[in-house]
């Protein structure tokens, strides 16, 4: 397949009520989904497309919670950001391996306890855990 850049290019643009972005959230979602057949033949992943519908389930409903309407702007633009590069083959098998389908669930730890064990790990983070 042929790489074309501008093929998911998009314009920046803002959402001027609560309802455009549910409505800008909603068709990344979609464009997520209907991609993941195309990932799976891309990058030739070990997964099926059902598997990566629901990693890319869990993305977004881990960022259900988010009510700022600036930060979700930045989601949105990261998402399609993120969609055009995984599409248009400028990521690694490793990256959509690593970050889209391993989610790494932390449990969520005081500054004491991390005092106690002598480290800080979130220091510590290799660049591609896909963690933030």
């Amino acid at each position: 397949m042929t790489t074309i850049p501008s093929r998911l290019a998009q314009v920046s643009r803002f959402s001027s009520n609560p309802a455009q972005t549910r409505k800008r959230v909603i068709e990344l979602y979609k464009g997520w989904i209907r991609a993941a057949p195309e990932m799976v033949s891309l990058y030739a992943l070990p997964v099926t497309p059902t598997y990566v519908r629901h990693c890319i389930r869990q993305r977004f409903e881990a960022n259900r919670h988010v009510t700022d309407p600036r930060a979700i702007e930045i989601l949105i633009h990261k998402g399609h950001q993120d969609l055009q590069e995984t599409l248009n083959c400028w990521k690694q098998t490793d990256h959509v391996m690593g970050i889209l389908l391993n989610v790494e669930e932390r449990p969520q730890r005081t500054f004491l306890q991390k005092f106690f064990e002598g480290r800080d790990e979130d220091a510590v983070r290799p660049a591609a855990s896909g963690v933030v």
